[in-house]
């Protein structure tokens, strides 16, 4: 028998529509509320540099929810001295460390921990001796995943982004290869005892082949979630993706 992999659901961009008129209305907070109620494992959210969706009034209401909810609060985070400062004020589950550049509209691409190591590490430390476990969104490398180990992380988030991009261009050997790709880069980090999230781009139709991955035992979807809430609701939404991962984890055979 195999174990279902968790859902985490992102809320960020109940906060973008928010944010683009003003005021208080969506309430990021709800969202995860309602995220919990439908079945998540937990709630993610991407406090930014330039606060461009969640802000700091969110991520107090998100950590006091998911303690009292007794889920698991990922906090997606830069590797800065500001962001690890709020990390360790809060307290989160998990840290996510992720690439940021301010001219980007979202995360593109994963961190580069060969290049980045130096500052990585210290940050990784800090969070772990404070008792938050630590992921880093990485790409499918090999080489990725050995200096995820190296630095300390206990987690790595393979960046699912181009796998789905080809599925939706209807690019069917791009994605097999990038699939395979996923498939090894999960296997060696288990190899190596690291646990294996995926996440970014994830769909209805691409959301199957990477549930199948054994080694994955955490999905974060996050914008196709709240885009696809505007017209079956979010809990209706969350129960259509949840049951997409248990089907195709229960078809698993390898």
């Amino acid at each position: 028998m195999t174990t279902r992999p968790r859902l985490g659901v992102n809320i960020d961009h109940v906060a973008t529509i928010r944010n683009a008129r003003g005021g208080s209305h969506p309430e990021p907070l709800r969202a995860a509320e309602l995220a919990i109620q439908a079945g998540a494992d937990g709630i993610t959210a991407h406090l930014r540099e330039d606060r461009r969706h969640i802000s700091d009034a969110d991520i107090d209401g998100l950590a006091a929810l998911c303690r009292h909810s007794n889920k698991p609060l990922n906090l997606e985070m830069a590797v800065t001295d500001e962001m690890l400062a709020i990390a360790l004020e809060h307290g989160p589950h998990a840290a996510c460390l992720v690439p940021e550049r301010r001219e980007e509209r979202t995360t593109e691409g994963g961190l580069d921990v060969v290049r980045g190591h130096n500052a990585i590490a210290p940050v990784t430390r800090k969070l772990r001796d404070a008792g938050i476990r630590v992921s880093l969104f990485v790409e499918p490398s090999l080489a990725q995943i050995e200096m995820a180990e190296a630095v300390g992380a206990q987690v790595v988030e393979l960046h699912t982004g181009a796998y789905c991009e080809a599925i939706k261009a209807g690019h069917a050997d791009q994605a097999r290869r990038l699939l395979g790709a996923l498939k090894e880069a999960a296997l060696e980090a288990s190899r190596r005892g690291l646990e294996v999230h995926a996440g970014h781009g994830i769909d209805y139709d691409s959301v199957g082949p990477v549930s199948r991955i054994l080694q994955v035992v955490e999905l974060n979807i996050g914008h196709f979630l709240i885009g696809e809430a505007i017209f079956s609701g979010l809990p209706g939404a969350i129960g259509v993706m949840r049951a997409l991962m248990n089907q195709a984890r229960s078809e698993s055979s390898v």
